[in-house]
Parts: C-alpha cells; structure tokens; sequence
C-alpha cells in the first residue's frame, strides 16, 4: 500500500524525515522478514582499520549477499521481475508518496539502524544525469535524521534498471562524521566563491570531490560542470561510474563524490581462498565495506582494503583533469 501523503502547508521540510521514521517503525511490526532482518542486525559485528587521519569499518552483513552477489548484467536484468516496481512490492510493504513522482520504502536488507530506499514512481533506468535536483531535494527533507546516496548503475546498484537512491541514519558512515578532521588534516585544495565551496581529497586511498552550499542552483552548476567533464574521459554513452553521499543541515548541502574508475575489484571473481565478495557502493567508499560472508569478514585485511580502494577509484590523472574544470568555474 502507498500512502499518499498531503502535509500542510505549514509543515517544515522536517514532516518528510519524521514521516519516513514512523513509516519504518511500522513495517517493522507489519512486515516479518523486515523484523527479522532488524533484528539480526542489532547482533552484527564491526572491524575497524586505523589509516592516517581516517578510519575504514568493516561491517559483517549476511543479509546483504543479495545485494552484493547481484547478477547486473542486461539478461540477467531482462529475466526478473523489477523488485522496486508497485506491482511487485511484497504484500507487506508499504511506502509514501512524495509529489507522486517516488515512494519512500523501508529497505528491507538494512545496512543501518534505520535504512529506507527512495524509488522512482515509473520505471526508468538507474542514472543521475537528470536526476541531481531530485536527489538534492531528497536530501533536504530527510536531512533531519537520514543521509541520502546513490549508487551508479556499474557502481553497486542492484537495480540498474529502475531510478532509486537510498537513505540511511545520519552520520554513521566514516566519511560523514570524521569529516572536520579529514578536511583538517588531508583535504589538499578548497576553492570557493562565497556561494559554494568546492574540496579535492586525494590522501585517502580513494579520491572524492565535497561541494558545500546553501544554494541549490549553484551546486547544480558544479555538478553539472563535474558530470559533463567526467563523461569526456567515461566510457561513451554510458553514465560515468560514480557513488554520491549527500547530507543536509543548518540550511546546508553536503555532497561527497566519488568517481569510480571500476565496478569491482580484481578479488570478487577469484575462486576459493582468494576471493572477497565485495562489490563497492557508496557506502564502502565513505569508509563502511559490507561483508555479506563471514569468511571475508575474518579474512579481509589492512592490505586488501589499500588494494581495492585503488583498483576501484580513479587515477590520479583523471582526477587532476577533473579538478582542473570544477576549478575553472570558480575563476
């Protein structure tokens, strides 16, 4: 069942984010598989790795295997039926409409306390070209309690072929709530024009850009700027493989980018010992890697976190170039 919801005008942005809340405290009395899935939840276990000026988590999560083993290739996609369509929601799942053109559901495979999918009305492809307003606008009436990402079709989605993001508790993601220190200590260059802040950080294993602003349109230009620049040097007609984190508070956007150079590491298509079933999203590339076997969970060391941050970011030499034309917009 979808709620359509009509707050009153009088509602602050704030109405969504605590609608969202009481939403999935609902499921989760009404929907025995979401129960169960919170629940084993409370019981999984973390590792955490020490780098310089940041930490990566390592999160054992078996309920994730769908999600992290999920055949994305085009027949594979042709030959289910679409997971996050009205018409194929289970019975016990519920959701809101939000100006009937997505529906906010509980995600019935949580990383976090409280996890919620954001799922376009129609069926259309995985793609933010197009999309970046939506996902702003989402991040702002969520931003009370959740932060919202998205996961690029080649870069962790498990649904390619239908437009969604997610949303997850606010600031339990590394790169969420040791960003203060990281801008400190490791963010080499800022740029800025008083209206949007701009930051390149390359000390972390993996690259990612930060724009900062209370001005929607301004951060629409930067990303547009970012995105036209980055499918000159993507694969043509593809979307350019990329993970985005966004937060909103004190009238603030944050958005964290990430450009991919890679889908998945060398390591998840090893046979027996060699192998880790781990394919990055955004939120292993904000510093939390989902491990949906034990094994990998007890196996994965300091090394192989090094070796597949670099085989899954971009080179340096892409991310200079992209650098250089977010740059340009602020001279």
């Amino acid at each position: 069942m979808i709620i359509e919801e009509r707050p009153e005008k009088n509602q602050g942005a704030s109405w969504w984010s605590d609608r969202s809340k009481k939403l999935l405290a609902d499921q989760k009395n009404s929907w025995p598989l979401l129960k169960e899935n919170y629940q084993n939840l409370e019981n999984v276990i973390e590792r955490e790795f020490e780098f310089d000026g940041f930490t990566v988590r390592v999160q054992s999560n078996q309920a994730r295997i769908i999600s992290s083993s999920a055949d994305v290739r085009a027949e594979a996609i042709r030959s289910r039926k679409c997971f996050l369509c009205r018409e194929n929601f289970p019975l016990e799942q519920n959701g809101l409409s939000y100006n009937k053109q997505v529906f906010i559901l509980a995600n019935p495979y949580p990383i976090f306390p409280e996890h919620l999918t954001i799922s376009k009305s129609k069926h259309i492809p995985q793609t933010i070209i197009g999309n970046f307003a939506e996902f702003l606008e989402i991040s702002r009436i969520l931003g009370k309690h959740y932060t919202v990402f998205y996961n690029g079709p080649k870069c962790g989605s498990s649904a390619p072929d239908h437009m969604h993001f997610q949303a997850g508790t606010k600031n339990l993601i590394p790169v969420e709530f040791e960003f203060d220190k990281m801008v400190q200590r490791l963010s080499r260059a800022v740029v800025s024009n008083g209206k949007i802040e701009a930051r390149f950080f390359e000390d972390h294993l993996r690259y990612f850009i930060t724009l900062e602003s209370r001005n929607k349109g301004e951060l629409l230009f930067a990303f547009k700027t970012f995105i036209n620049s980055f499918k000159k040097i993507s694969v043509p007609h593809d979307e350019p493989l990329l993970n985005i984190i966004s937060s909103y508070q004190e009238d603030i956007w944050r958005v964290i980018i990430f450009p991919r150079g890679k889908h998945r590491p060398d390591q998840y298509s090893l046979e027996g010992s060699k192998q880790l079933l781990i394919s990055p999203a955004a939120v292993d590339m904000g510093g939390l890697f989902i491990t949906p076997r034990k094994e990998d969970f007890e196996k994965i060391t300091k090394d192989d976190i090094v070796n597949i941050y670099k085989q899954v970011t971009v080179t340096k030499e892409y991310f200079e170039y992209l650098r250089k034309k977010i740059g340009e917009i602020f001279i």
